[in-house]
C-alpha cells in the first residue's frame, strides 16, 4: 500500500485520502531493530481506517503487534508517556487493557524521523466495531449495559491514580472550559499557546457564536462541578474502542483522549458517543438510541450508584461535554494538517451543531429520559 492509495474515514461519513501515510515496511524494519516482538516482521497485515494517526497490525515472530504512529507535533514520547502510565495503573488494578510494549531500552514510545511510535498487544477479544464509522451508535443494549459496567470498573481503578493535566490540548478531551465560570475568558487567555486555534478563531465571530449556541447550556455548571472530583478518565468510550467476547467487554483500547476530567464527564461522553447517530440526524427519532443511553447508565449504576443530584448534573453536562475536544480538533485541522475545510466541520456541525441539536425535540427527549432516570 502506498501513501497515496491509503484511504481513511472522512468527517462526513465518507472515504478520503489519508493525511498521514500508511506505516511502511521500512518503518516496520526500523521498529523491529528496537522491539524484539517485531523480529521477523515484514509488511502490515491491516491498516487502520481511522484518520487522526496511522496504525497497523503487524505479524512478528512472537505474534501480532499493533503499531501506531503519530506526527511529532501531535504526540511526542513524553506526551504518549502520560497515556501509558495511566494504562499501566489500570492494568495493575485488574482492568482489561491492552499491554503497551517496551523497546530494548525500556521505552514505551520512540521517536524517529519526525514521527512518534507506540506498540501494543492486540488485546483479547473480537473487534466487532473495527470497521464502524466514528459516531455510530451501539444498537445492542446488552453490550451497552456491559460497556457501562466496564466504564464504572475503570473509574473505580482510576480513583487511586494521580497525575497532572495532559501536556497538550491537541486531540485530548479535557473539561477545563466546562469547569470555568467564564469559558470565553479562559479560552481567550489560552490562545497565545494555541496558534492554530487562534488563527482559525480570528476569522469568525466565535465569541458571539459560543454565547448563542453553547454557553446557554453551560449556565450554572461551573458551580455544580466544583465538588465533582477530578478523575483520570478514558474520555472516548465508544464501542469501537472496546473488544468483545459475545456481549461482554474483554479489552479496553485507545487512551489517546484520556485526561483528568471526571466520572460524570466520561459517562456523558460515553452516552454522546454511543447513543446518537451524529452523522445521520436526518433520520429524526431513529438517530437517537435512548434505550442504549439508559442501558449504559444502568450498567454503570450497577457498579457505581449515582445520586439523583449527580444524575441531573450528568444530563446537563451532555450538551457541552464535547466543547474542549471539538476545539482541539479545530486546532488540529487548522494548525497541523492545514485543512481549514475540516476545521470548519469541527467548528460548525460538531462544536456548534451538537449543542444546537440538544435543543431539538429529539435532543430534548434524550435529556428528559436521563433526568427521569434520576
Amino acid at each position: 500500500m502506498t501513501a497515496s492509495s491509503h484511504r481513511v474515514q472522512g468527517l462526513n461519513n465518507d472515504e478520503v485520502p489519508a493525511d498521514w501515510p500508511a506505516i511502511s515496511p521500512r518503518e516496520i524494519a526500523w521498529l523491529a531493530g528496537r522491539f524484539p516482538q517485531l523480529h521477523g516482521a515484514a509488511a502490515a497485515l491491516w491498516h487502520s481506517p481511522r484518520p487522526l494517526s496511522a496504525a497497523a497490525l503487524v505479524e512478528g515472530a512472537a505474534g501480532r503487534v499493533f503499531v501506531k504512529r503519530h506526527h511529532h507535533s501531535v504526540r511526542d514520547a513524553a506526551t504518549l508517556g502520560e497515556e501509558h502510565r495511566f494504562i499501566a495503573h489500570l492494568a495493575s488494578a485488574g482492568v482489561p487493557v491492552v499491554q503497551v510494549l517496551r523497546d530494548r531500552d525500556g521505552a514505551t514510545a520512540v521517536e524517529h524521523d519526525g514521527w512518534t511510535y507506540e506498540l501494543h498487544t492486540p488485546g483479547n477479544g473480537e473487534d466487532l466495531y473495527r470497521d464502524a464509522v466514528s459516531w455510530t451508535p451501539l444498537t445492542n443494549v446488552t453490550q451497552a449495559r456491559d460497556a457501562g459496567r466496564m466504564l464504572a470498573r475503570l473509574h473505580q481503578a482510576a480513583a487511586s491514580y494521580h497525575a497532572p493535566q495532559r501536556g497538550t490540548h491537541l486531540l485530548v478531551a479535557r473539561d477545563d472550559l466546562i469547569r470555568s465560570h467564564d469559558p470565553i475568558a479562559a479560552l481567550t487567555a489560552d490562545l497565545g499557546n494555541r496558534p492554530g486555534l487562534a488563527r482559525y478563531l480570528a476569522r469568525i465571530p466565535w465569541e458571539e457564536q459560543l454565547r448563542h449556541t453553547v454557553l446557554p447550556w453551560h449556565a450554572g455548571l461551573a458551580e455544580r462541578l466544583r465538588d465533582e472530583p477530578r478523575l483520570w478518565a478514558h474520555n472516548d468510550w465508544h464501542a469501537s474502542n472496546l473488544l468483545w467476547q459475545g456481549d461482554t467487554v474483554s479489552t479496553v483500547l485507545d487512551f489517546g483522549l484520556a485526561s483528568p476530567t471526571s466520572a460524570l464527564f466520561d459517562l456523558a461522553t460515553a452516552i454522546e458517543r454511543n447513543a446518537v447517530a451524529w452523522l445521520e440526524l436526518e433520520r429524526g427519532a431513529d438517530a437517537v438510541r435512548i434505550d442504549t443511553a439508559l442501558a449504559l447508565l444502568d450498567g454503570y449504576r450497577q457498579v457505581l450508584p449515582l445520586s439523583a443530584t449527580r444524575m441531573h448534573l450528568l444530563a446537563d453536562l451532555l450538551p457541552v461535554v464535547h466543547l474542549n475536544f471539538a476545539l482541539s480538533e479545530v486546532e488540529y485541522f487548522e494548525g497541523v494538517t492545514g485543512s481549514t475545510a475540516n476545521a470548519d466541520v469541527a467548528w460548525q456541525p460538531f462544536l456548534l451543531g451538537h449543542a444546537q441539536w440538544f435543543g431539538s425535540a429529539h435532543g430534548q427527549a434524550l435529556l428528559a429520559a436521563l433526568h427521569a432516570a434520576a
